[in-house]
């Protein structure tokens, strides 16, 4: 019977052991649980506080965004327009151009057009002089006698008109 004492159970001290567990959880309880407790409330607070201070920041980022996307958008709309009205005018300035530098080159050539027909009637009239001095000498060669300068003139006018209207 040896071997039952090893085995046997003592009711006083599995009651003392409980008794001890029990004050033990009581004082643990009443000492360390609820300040335990309290701390972490405090930092679950702390948390939550955080994640709504986050939650708003990417509220708020995401509104900025889209307000910048937009801003952004007319921007671009605004470019294309200063863009359009800048190609606009500068087409509207290059035809303006254009056409002055055309009209400059039809007065240029309207000018250029005169002066040769002044030319053209300068050397018809110096050819003509030419030809009244010529004509005179070969008449007063002709003649031997002198002419009086009025008959001349006539004479050698009526010529030259004959002359002109047989090449115009």
């Amino acid at each position: 019977m040896q071997n039952l004492d090893i085995i046997s159970v003592n009711i006083w001290q599995i009651l003392i052991s409980l008794v001890n567990l029990l004050l033990l959880f009581l004082i643990l309880k009443k000492f360390l649980f609820k300040p335990v407790k309290k701390v972490l409330e405090q930092r679950q607070s702390q948390l939550d506080a955080q994640y709504a201070s986050a939650e708003n920041a990417e509220a708020e980022a995401n509104a900025h965004r889209r307000e910048w996307e937009k801003k952004l958008s007319s921007a671009d709309a605004e470019a294309s327009a200063i863009l359009q009205s800048a190609a606009e005018n500068a087409k509207y300035r290059g035809d303006k151009l254009i056409a002055e530098a055309q009209a400059r080159a039809d007065g240029i050539i309207r000018a250029a057009e005169t002066e040769a027909e002044l030319e053209r009637k300068k050397a018809a009239d110096g050819i003509k002089q030419e030809i009244v001095e010529v004509s005179g000498a070969l008449t007063e060669k002709l003649l031997e006698r002198e002419i009086r300068t009025e008959d001349h003139r006539a004479l050698i006018d009526s010529f030259i008109e004959e002359i002109g209207d047989g090449n115009e």
